[in-house]
């Protein structure tokens, strides 16, 4: 009985889901994503050329940029349409995770200033940080084990 109405359920929603063209979102999604790196690059050029930044400065000075040009479009609403467009190429790390952390944070107001958007900014950007932190210090462990034999 259970599988009568799974396999109605399934026909239902593949009749009513719209038809995905794979060829033209992977297109859109290499474009996309290899546009905003492009941008990346020419901030990191231009920085290099324009102040004289190198190293770790140049790095991350390109980073904030490009973090603020993220959460600046979410804000504005371009980074959803760029999304929409776009599909996967727009989660390109920096911008995505700008992205990530700033759209949750709009929706503060249900639950006040302070809680609504200090939860609300990390519950998609908390479990990443998480995971990056914890598997960086594993990682180094391993290295510092490794380099005593």
């Amino acid at each position: 009985m259970q599988k009568a109405y799974n396999s109605k359920y399934l026909e239902y929603v593949s009749k009513i889901s719209p038809k995905t063209n794979e060829k033209r979102s992977l297109l859109r999604a290499f474009f996309v994503g290899g546009t905003i790196c492009l941008i990346g690059q020419f901030i990191r050029f231009f920085l290099e050329f324009t102040f004289g930044l190198y190293g770790d400065v140049l790095s991350g000075t390109t980073s904030v940029i490009l973090i603020f040009i993220g959460s600046l479009l979410t804000g504005l609403g371009v980074y959803d349409r760029i999304g929409k467009f776009a599909g996967g190429g727009s989660i390109v790390p920096i911008t995505g995770f700008a992205n990530s952390v700033v759209s949750p944070a709009m929706e503060f107001k249900t639950e006040g200033f302070i809680y609504g958007l200090a939860a609300k900014m990390f519950v998609i950007a908390g479990p990443i940080l998480v995971f990056g932190i914890l598997g960086s210090v594993s990682v180094g462990i391993i290295y510092y084990i490794v380099g005593l034999f």
